[in-house]
This record gives structure tokens, C-alpha cells and sequence, in this order.
């Protein structure tokens, strides 16, 4: 090996690990708080009482490189998101971007993507005939949401219309959602089908709901930080370890896992 080729690998070597154990935060010596809530499943309990689930796996990979000492804290989504603002929680992972939400905090690079669908009682796709959001104020149906939830900022700017949002009721979990529409008290729900999967599967349910054509949204999904904790240079580096971790194979790794098993 010449000096040249040699001298280069040997930089190329210090450059992963400055990558994966030089994530240095703003606020030194501390336990960083990651805010979670139970979302099947990407983020819940195990049977063994473990937190686990997609996010939080990827997570802990991160956190791992990082060097970062974390601990996690559950709490309702919205509420997470104003302890966000504060810097009373540092971390959030499984987060949608938007522009309200980059007043307040980082966003990492994309880490995986989400889709959102509308799923309603099975053999009524075919007679709500709805082929995009706005159509909805010109329905007599409404629809289920979970209250905090992202869905997009074309659902986001039909918020400020009282007539679309008279066909929108918000709830707290996609087990309320489940619930009124098995009751008929609304004609469907917005769901990520990797968490609607899981759902009906845990709870034998595979036979009462089915996917609308109606696509609600797909978006980038990524870790955010707060900014009264960290700053631009610790988000340069956590991005640098999600760019590892998607070049070795880790990232679809795992997201495989636990899209196709749990």
C-alpha cells in the first residue's frame, strides 16, 4: 500500500468515527428527553414491558452513534409538541415537517416516509365517492382524526374552512376512530396503513374495514429537535449518522422489519 492510498483511508477512517462519537449537544453532561406516545407500531410497550417499535428502534440507533444519554418520556402528542417549544422535551421522532413547526425546532433528513389513507367500513369504498380532500366540504359524511395529527398542508389550509371542517371530527387515538366508525357514528378515518395493519391484526379485525382510493397524504417523516436544546451544528451531525445508517443498510433494514412482521 503507498503512502498516498494509505494516508487517504486513514482519514476516511477518522471521519466515521468523528461521524458517529462526536455528537456533541449544546447542553453537556445531560440526560436528553425523548417524548413518545403509543402509536402501533412504531412506538409502544412489549409484552416484556420493553419500549420498542419502529421509531424507537431507528432511534436508538442514532442515539447509540451519537453518545447521546436519552431518556423516554410518554405523554400525549400535543402536549409533546408545546414541551417541545419550551425545551421541556428535547426529542421527538415518527414527526412530519411544517413550517409552524420549524419556528420552534430542527428537523433531521427524511429517515423514512408515511403514507396517509382514508379507511372506511368494508364495502363502502365504492359508494364514497370522494377524489380529493376539498370534496369533502360537498358531502354529507365526516370523517375521524386524531387530534395533534399531521396530515398535510393541503388538509392543514382546509382547517381554516368551517365548512370542510364541519365533516371532521377529532378524537384522541386511532381506537376512538375504530370505535365510532364500527358504532356508525362516522363514515371513515384518516390512518397510516402500516399502524392500521398492525391495529386490526392485534385485535382480529381484518375483515371490517377496507382502504379507500382517496390518498390524504405522503410525506417525509423525521426526527425533530428542540431549539432551546440543540443547534445547527448538532443537527449536521445527527444527519451525517441517518446518512450512515441509510448507506450500510441499517435503515431499510429495519424499517422492513418492522413493516412486514409486526
Amino acid at each position: 500500500m503507498n503512502f498516498l492510498k494509505k494516508t487517504f483511508l486513514i482519514k476516511q477512517i477518522v471521519k466515521k468515527m468523528i461521524i458517529c462519537c462526536c455528537f456533541i449537544p449544546t447542553v453537556h453532561s445531560q440526560e436528553f428527553s425523548v417524548g413518545w406516545e403509543l402509536w402501533y407500531p412504531y412506538q409502544f410497550h412489549s409484552k416484556e414491558n420493553k419500549l420498542t417499535g419502529l421509531d424507537i428502534e431507528i432511534f436508538k440507533l442514532i442515539s447509540a452513534q451519537a453518545n447521546m444519554a436519552v431518556t423516554y418520556v410518554e405523554l400525549p402528542w400535543q402536549r409533546h409538541l408545546m414541551y417541545m417549544k419550551t425545551g421541556d422535551i428535547d426529542i421527538a421522532v415518527g414527526a412530519s415537517r411544517s413550517i409552524e413547526r420549524e419556528k420552534t425546532a430542527y428537523f433531521s433528513i427524511p429517515y423514512r416516509k408515511e403514507s396517509v389513507n382514508l379507511f372506511v367500513k368494508k364495502g363502502m369504498a365504492a359508494s364514497i365517492k370522494i377524489a380529493s380532500l376539498p370534496e369533502i366540504s360537498n358531502t354529507n359524511f365526516l370523517f375521524g382524526v386524531e387530534n395533534g395529527y399531521y396530515y398535510g398542508e393541503q388538509y392543514q389550509q382546509l382547517t381554516t374552512d368551517a365548512k370542510f371542517m364541519s365533516h371532521i371530527n377529532g378524537v384522541l387515538d386511532i381506537e376512538q376512530n375504530v370505535k365510532m366508525l364500527l358504532r356508525g357514528h362516522i363514515d371513515g378515518f384518516f390512518a397510516d396503513p402500516i399502524t392500521m395493519k398492525v391495529f386490526v391484526e392485534k385485535y382480529k379485525l381484518q375483515h371490517e374495514f377496507e382502504l379507500h382510493p382517496l390518498l390524504i397524504d405522503e410525506s417525509d417523516i423525521h426526527i425533530m429537535l428542540s431549539k432551546k436544546s440543540f443547534n445547527q451544528q448538532d443537527l449536521d451531525k445527527l444527519n451525517e449518522i441517518i446518512i450512515q445508517l441509510k448507506d450500510n443498510g441499517t435503515l431499510a433494514k429495519t424499517i422492513k422489519y418492522w413493516s412486514t412482521t409486526n
